[in-house]
């Protein structure tokens, strides 16, 4: 999955938005960083790593069994996902900083001319993600009455009862979106966005993953703090909350269809981000994907190493970790790629010792300064530092450094997740 418009949205900081409101007490502002709004940005923030990272875990082995038999597996998303995963080198992790920056000027300046095209570009990026986060429950509910061979389109392919079901189901919530504008459906969205791109994108390395996530870190900090003292404007914080025209609306307005003919859609908020308000309606918190995406790209990364050097030394046979369907991983307990000690491990890594201080750390600066925030200028040390740490400490960090997946190591000691 290649860098394009969204990765503008997809990087934008932390801001909450808060109303008017008077000075509180220690004990009111303590309860505000525990509110609806926050505590739903931090539970799914989670959930969409963990969720993204096994999904990850699942295409690979599904890989591994296709290139072992020479056939595509039953359960795969049309069977292309050795094609669809986008590693991302040196080269790109240096430059996507750049292009993501080039976009967001494009999106700036020239928002009015290209917002309808923008939105519409979304809706479909969104709809594919969207049907692959379904995918697995819709597999799970049709494998009584799935028929065996799928079901072919012509030039557009072949598909699976529960494929066209779950794109279905997402044309559907899309369209929905598009009439209403709610919140949640955006939501909704975005949320499929951030499992796609944690599962079909990879860090080859941790040379990749540092160079990624500093650039980054770097170009979330400008654009926050100092795009203001150049461009007037915080140049971040008005892309993300600027929102477009309804393309149906466009469309009445062009067909000259008559005042009351898709005039009273809803300009639509574009699901580059997560926004939960607050249980009394009198703020909203916001989290850009991209700060999901890319810290869990590394954790994702780190849990992907483990598991390959316990198969390499044959601790996790593969023909025991791979399973006939992604559902196994998504719905089952037991067929799992990685081994429930390693799984409960990883998850309490992530709750506990990676994410939660970042995100709790940019909550507290957004409630005391009351602006946007950089959450990768939390997220990433919080982050990286413990695993550059920890992989030094275990000796891991020369082969995590460079190309960890293709080398064969024949130490004893793991990088525990």
């Amino acid at each position: 999955m290649s860098p394009g418009p969204e990765s503008v949205l997809a990087t934008v900081a932390d801001p909450t938005v808060f109303g008017d409101m008077a000075e509180q007490g220690y004990t009111s502002w303590a309860y505000s960083l525990v509110d609806s709004s926050q505590v739903s940005t931090f539970l799914i923030s989670i959930l969409l790593i963990v969720y993204g990272s096994f999904r990850s875990l699942n295409m690979d082995c599904e890989n591994q069994e296709k290139d072992k038999d020479g056939n595509p597996l039953p359960g795969s998303f049309n069977n292309s996902n050795s094609n669809s995963i986008q590693t991302i080198d040196s080269t790109q992790a240096l430059f996507l900083p750049i292009g993501a920056s080039v976009s967001l000027l494009v999106m700036f300046f020239f928002f009015d001319s290209v917002q309808v095209v923008f939105t519409i570009c979304t809706a479909v990026l969104a709809t594919i993600a969207f049907a692959f986060l379904l995918l697995p429950m819709c597999q799970y509910v049709t494998k009584p009455c799935a028929p065996v061979n799928k079901i072919s389109f012509g030039c557009c392919g072949r598909f699976t009862l529960a494929e066209l079901l779950s794109f279905s189901l997402s044309v559907l919530l899309v369209l929905i979106w598009v009439l209403t504008g709610h919140w949640l459906l955006m939501d909704a969205l975005a949320m499929g966005l951030c499992v796609a791109m944690i599962a079909f994108v990879r860090l080859p390395s941790l040379k990749v993953s540092c160079l990624l996530l500093s650039g980054l870190l770097i170009y979330d900090v400008f654009w926050v703090f100092f795009s203001a003292y150049i461009f007037n404007s915080n140049v971040m914080v008005k892309v993300a909350t600027q929102p477009a025209e309804n393309p149906i609306d466009v469309l009445s307005r062009k067909l000259h269809l008559g005042p009351g003919m898709g005039r009273d859609v809803p300009r639509l908020s574009l699901p580059g981000k997560l926004v939960f308000p607050s249980s009394t309606g009198s703020h909203f918190s916001m989290l850009g994907i991209g700060d999901i995406v890319m810290p869990g790209l590394l954790l994702c990364f780190v849990l992907r190493y483990d598991n390959y050097k316990k198969q390499a030394n044959g601790e996790v046979p593969i023909s025991d970790a791979c399973s006939a369907s992604p559902i196994s991983t998504a719905l089952s307990s037991d067929t799992l790629w990685v081994s429930k000690q390693s799984m409960e491990g990883w998850i309490s890594r992530v709750i506990n010792n990676d994410l939660s201080p970042g995100l709790l750390t940019a909550t507290v600066a957004s409630r005391i300064h009351r602006a946007a925030q950089p959450a990768l200028l939390y997220l990433v040390p919080f982050t990286l530092l413990p695993l550059l740490t920890m992989a030094y400490l275990k000796g891991d960090l020369r082969r995590m450094w460079s190309e960890p997946f293709h080398t064969k190591t024949s130490s004893s000691r793991f990088l525990e997740v």
